[in-house]
């Protein structure tokens, strides 16, 4: 992007209290300088791409990853082919010492194909990582890696808080806050390249006369540039473009939700099911339910039940496991009828 993005806060020796208690209470992201810079695999990172790549081969167990291939015209960024009708890379199923092997041959080309593991799992394909580098912030969290060259994935948005720590190579995050959604020109919700919903603008340069509103998303954007040690705390439905800047780059990534009883991707899964109960209703009606939402799940919550005797709240309480499997129960057999 060339219009001046701010520069998304920065924080140093960050400890879990301070991070659960002020990072993320505060639903803001923040660049966490130095947040693994006693990884093995942070320190291989640092000394050269050679070393990393070392590292990598020597603890990968063969299992195969999901990979991508672009070709060299694509300039690294995954994306839809020209019709929309599918992605423009190729997919496959290799293990991370064969990616790696592809990244060192493409790195003597002068114009390369874009290659990159893409949230591989790593107790599946490096579990001798696991017991080397520790995540200090988090308990019970599976980290994923990713792994490639110059690659660019679009603007999109995870339904759960995010943790990114750079091991190798360098990566620029462009971030936007959620009710930046419509001035993203957001794709198909459900046919995307990433698996999550991205932007169609092409960052790099962006085409203003078929996305003119997208001059106004650029004033809000914040960006930060990681190297290795650096970490990024993105919370959930926060919108990230992000472009590996190196000829090989190494992240790893945590996700996780940060709420109890919430299914994976419960979110998305309620925004699906009001589409096609609620979207094609008269104007009139989808007003009424926005003001019901904005009520009950939007508003105060308290409020909402601050006239009700606690042992009545019901759906409106404090919900159990046990409650909600039941209540999940009922829904999915009135779906079914």
């Amino acid at each position: 992007m060339t219009a001046q993005a701010t520069a998304i806060a920065e924080v140093s020796d960050v400890t879990r209290d301070r991070f659960e208690r002020d990072i993320v209470a505060a639903g803001k992201p923040i660049v966490m300088r130095g947040l693994v810079a006693d990884w093995p695999a942070m320190l291989r990172g640092r000394e050269s791409p050679e070393a990393i790549c070392r590292y990598l081969i020597d603890r990968d167990n063969g299992t195969p990853v999901d990979a991508i291939l672009l070709d060299p015209a694509e300039k690294g960024r995954i994306f839809y082919n020209a019709a929309m009708d599918g992605f423009n890379f190729i997919r496959n199923r290799l293990p991370l010492a064969r990616i790696i092997e592809q990244i060192a041959r493409y790195s003597a080309f002068e114009s390369a194909p874009a290659v990159a593991a893409q949230s591989a799992l790593i107790r599946s394909c490096l579990p001798r990582f696991l017991d080397e580098n520790n995540m200090p912030l988090l308990d019970g969290v599976e980290p994923r890696i990713w792994l490639g060259n110059a690659i660019t994935v679009p603007a999109h948005f995870d339904d759960t808080n995010n943790i990114a720590c750079v091991v190798a190579g360098r990566r620029r995050f462009t971030l936007f806050a959620p009710e930046q959604i419509e001035n993203l020109y957001i794709g198909p919700l459900d046919f995307a390249p990433t698996g999550a919903p991205i932007s169609l603008v092409n960052f790099a340069s962006p085409d203003f006369a078929r996305f003119p509103r997208f001059r106004q998303a650029r004033e809000h954007a914040l960006t930060a540039e990681l190297g290795p040690g650096d970490a990024i705390y993105i919370p959930a439905l926060w919108w990230h473009h992000v472009q590996s800047l190196e000829l090989c780059n190494v992240l790893v990534n945590y996700w996780w939700s940060g709420a109890t009883h919430v299914g994976d991707k419960s979110g998305m899964d309620c925004l699906t099911l009001a589409l096609i109960t609620l979207r094609q209703l008269p104007a009139a009606q989808r007003a009424a339910w926005a003001a019901v939402f904005q009520h009950y799940i939007f508003g105060d919550v308290e409020q909402s039940v601050a006239h009700i005797p606690k042992n009545l709240h019901g759906v409106l309480g404090s919900l159990s496991a046990d409650f909600i499997r039941k209540r999940r129960e009922v829904l999915a057999a009135r779906m079914k009828s």
